[in-house]
């Protein structure tokens, strides 16, 4: 067996592509085993466009016998010199777990993310609704805010995390909504909704992919908050910094790689975001990601965080409706959000473990 890096190629479809190609398909089997699925499985493309980013920085490594790809790893981090924390990832191949392949994978990319400097390594494990139900004492995250939701402590993924030093510091939610003939009853409660918001003083601005050149400063100011502001557990996560240049860049990453993006803000009387929400819409899938929600602390109260889901929910129904599955992710924690995803009518369809390891400065 032999590990090393997978060279990033300019393009796909080419000799020099191949070994990015493999692990790409890797990852998609891996979803697939997972969810039973292909709902999360990203495309060749998807990975490529998020590996040219420039405000993260992303390596991986593959494990090879011969031509044959057993299994990768990855290390993520933001370029901000300032930052301290790390996402590593691992999978393998079905049939060549056990041989200690995770293990060497997951040092070669705790090595690359403590190199650059990185304190504290993140990583994630998923579990369907399917697999929740078995035999076996539960792993709740440690948090004193966190929520009830646990995962089973005798899964694969715990005995990984406790073998390599890794403890479970946040579970998030993974909640599927299906909009399938609910295209009136949306309208009719976005109506409402954003009735009362206008009393309030407060309007909804949309926008299909680049945010509008007159909303984008006040809408990076508004990203800045969600990485400071999120329900974090006990994990150590590092405060972003946006400007226009950072989300016109992370615009340009999706949209490079074939997702088309929905968003919606709340705007105040005074043309500051009171908050704003996106939905992702990968290529050649019939889902949707809802990925950030948040509304800025001194607007919350006003049903915000509704009107800004009801209104992205109709506008996907307007450009999409053969995308009738939305999945999105909330802290356990976070049981505000939680209530207006239920409320909507998103059931759960699993759960995601964040385990982090830290290690001293030297």
């Amino acid at each position: 067996m032999e590990i090393r890096q997978i060279p990033i190629p300019e393009c796909l479809g080419v000799p020099a592509a191949r070994e990015f190609e493999q692990a790409a398909l890797l990852l998609a089997a891996i979803e697939h085993e997972t969810w039973g699925d292909d709902d999360f499985a990203l495309t060749a493309a998807e990975l490529l466009a998020a590996a040219r980013g420039t405000h993260l920085r992303r390596v991986a490594f593959g494990a090879w016998e011969g031509d044959e790809l057993l299994g990768r790893s990855s290390a993520v981090w933001d370029e901000d010199p300032e930052a301290e924390s790390a996402e590593v990832h691992v999978v393998v191949a079905a049939r060549h777990r056990r041989r200690g392949i995770g293990r060497a994978l997951l040092e070669v990319a705790e090595r690359a993310a403590l190199d650059a400097g990185k304190l504290a390594l993140d990583s994630f494990s998923d579990h369907p609704e399917a697999s929740l139900a078995g035999p076996g004492d539960g792993l709740r995250a440690p948090a004193e805010t966190a929520g009830d939701a646990e995962i089973p402590a005798d899964s694969p993924a715990a005995g990984f995390a406790a073998a390599t030093g890794y403890e479970l510091g946040q579970i998030e939610r993974v909640s599927l909504l299906d909009t399938a003939g609910r295209a009136t009853e949306l309208q009719a409660q976005l109506g409402a909704v954003e009735t009362s918001a206008a009393d309030a003083g407060y309007r909804v601005v949309a926008w299909r992919d680049a945010a509008p050149d007159s909303l984008v400063d006040a809408y990076a100011a508004a990203r800045e908050h969600m990485s400071r502001d999120i329900p974090a557990g006990a994990l150590q996560i590092d405060a972003e910094r946006w400007d226009r240049a950072r989300v016109r860049a992370w615009e340009s990453e999706l949209l490079s790689g074939g997702t088309t993006l929905l968003s919606c803000a709340v705007v105040d009387a005074g043309g500051d975001v009171a908050g704003y929400t996106v939905l992702e819409l990968p290529p050649g899938r019939p889902v949707a990601y809802q990925d950030d929600t948040i509304v800025l602390g001194p607007h919350r109260g006003h049903r915000l965080g509704l009107l800004l889901k009801l209104a992205n929910l109709v506008a996907l129904q307007e450009a999409a409706p053969e995308r009738t599955r939305v999945h999105t992710w909330n802290a356990d924690e976070n049981a505000h959000m939680l209530r207006i995803n239920l409320g909507l009518g998103f059931r759960p369809y699993g759960l995601s473990a964040a385990w982090e390891r830290r290690v001293a400065a030297e």
